[in-house]
């Protein structure tokens, strides 16, 4: 498992390979709560402006800019105000926030103080999948130590400013990765998403003000303070700024968590060279889902000899989106249907069921597929889940129902040869 930066100094991986780079006096030691320090003798205007002109994007998958999210936030409201991470890293092919979460928890922790304290917020919750129960243990540790060292609390560093860490683990559903969900979850109620406007940043946890950010979004905010907004954007492009981490898994020499500078040139040359190639040398490159399972699959002709730049503008030109950097390659030994059928049994079974669009529609994608894969397909069923797709798409409550539509509208139209291998299985004779 390779885990690296490549174009770039590491950033969000500095102390991946540190001894005990978890433990407070060692991330002291590398440089670690300077950034809160600092925080605390600007505005909280400083802060989000810097934020702003960092150009970061969540990087939980919506991509929306952090700064603005922040901004959104009624500060002088009399209500309480709440910052939430979504540790909830439940899409298929990303699992770089573990590493943060496992080996650099105080990074996390001081990105959620310095949020707080721009915010207003003297409360901050870290919402974990329930399959990353082990990490509260490690995560639970690092606040325990941040508090013995004044950094988490009450009057922090003297400075009068209060705010407590708590964590909080989930279930294990797919569907509380979606922020509002999520806050359901963390209030006590089932996962279910619930109608925006109002949006979290007015109306949150308990009704209150509350910005939701991803793990790797929050760990990215002291190198900001430390850097300067603007220098950190420089490392990436205009719109897309600083690094990015990148989940690489499936048919290379080389697996692991990648970081990369924003706009990385180019998609082919991470495949083929920096992540060692593919992972048999007699197979070729046949397609890549770059951003995890939600996004647009790839076939190899939109990324051989294609200079397709790694952030959210290129991708989106090549086809595909940035998602959660997901990076899942594979070779010409897979059989895409097969790969598609796969993922719409994960959709399915992950609906909450709550709108009619996704909870029927991901059922009967999974009917028709699973119909497919026994040898009864029927030359129209590919037109057939492309009219589910467009009764899915758009006209669900929440973005799983646009996630589990996506990999199937990609997949027939890209690699319709494998399709067809199936769908005129019976016509052929065979």
């Amino acid at each position: 498992m390779e885990i690296k930066a490549i174009g770039c100094e590491p950033l969000q991986l500095k102390r991946m390979h540190v001894k005990d780079g978890h433990t407070l006096k060692v991330y002291e030691k590398t440089g670690g709560y300077k950034s809160l320090k600092k925080a605390l003798e600007m505005t909280q205007d400083d802060i989000i402006n810097e934020v702003k002109a960092s150009a970061l994007r969540g990087r939980g998958g919506a991509g929306f800019p952090t700064g603005m999210k922040w901004s959104f936030v009624p500060r002088q409201s009399p209500k309480p105000k709440y910052v939430v991470c979504n540790a909830d890293e439940s899409e298929p092919g990303t699992f770089k926030d573990r590493y943060l979460l496992e080996r650099d928890p105080h990074a996390l922790i001081e990105g959620m103080l310095i949020a707080a304290f721009a915010l207003g917020s003297e409360c901050c919750y870290i919402y974990f999948r329930g399959e990353y129960n082990y990490l509260i243990d490690i995560m639970d540790k690092a606040i325990e130590e941040a508090r013995k060292a004044n950094l988490v609390g009450k009057n922090i560093l003297g400075s009068g400013f209060n705010c407590e860490v708590f964590t909080q683990t989930g279930a294990g559903a797919y569907i509380c990765g979606e922020e509002t969900a999520l806050l359901s979850s963390l209030e006590g109620y089932r996962g279910h998403p619930r109608m925006k406007p109002p949006f979290p940043a007015i109306e949150g946890l308990y009704a209150c003000p509350t910005v939701v950010n991803n793990v790797e979004t929050l760990t990215a905010v002291p190198q900001i303070i430390e850097m300067g907004g603007e220098n950190w954007r420089n490392l990436g492009t205009e719109k897309s700024g600083g690094t990015k981490l990148w989940s690489v898994s499936g048919h290379v020499k080389k697996p692991g968590v990648y970081e990369l500078p924003m706009g990385y040139s180019n998609l082919e040359k991470f495949i083929l060279e920096d992540c060692g190639g593919m992972l048999h040398d007699d197979k070729k490159l046949k397609a890549c889902i770059p951003g995890g399972s939600s996004v647009y699959i790839m076939n190899a002709e939109q990324i051989i000899g294609k200079n397709v730049l790694m952030d959210y503008e290129g991708l989106v030109a090549a086809g595909s989106s940035v998602g959660s950097g997901g990076f899942i390659v594979m070779d010409e030994t897979v059989d895409v249907m097969e790969s598609t059928k796969n993922l719409i049994e994960f959709y399915k079974h992950e609906s909450c069921g709550w709108c009619t669009p996704c909870r029927e529609g991901t059922d009967w994608l999974n009917k028709i597929l699973k119909r497919i894969s026994e040898g009864n397909g029927r030359p129209e069923d590919a037109q057939l889940m492309l009219d589910i797709c467009d009764n899915i798409e758009g006209k669900s409550f929440c973005p799983l129902g646009d996630a589990a539509a996506w990999p199937v509208q990609s997949a027939i139209k890209r690699f319709p040869e494998d399709f067809k291998n199936w769908l005129f299985r019976n016509t052929n004779g065979n």
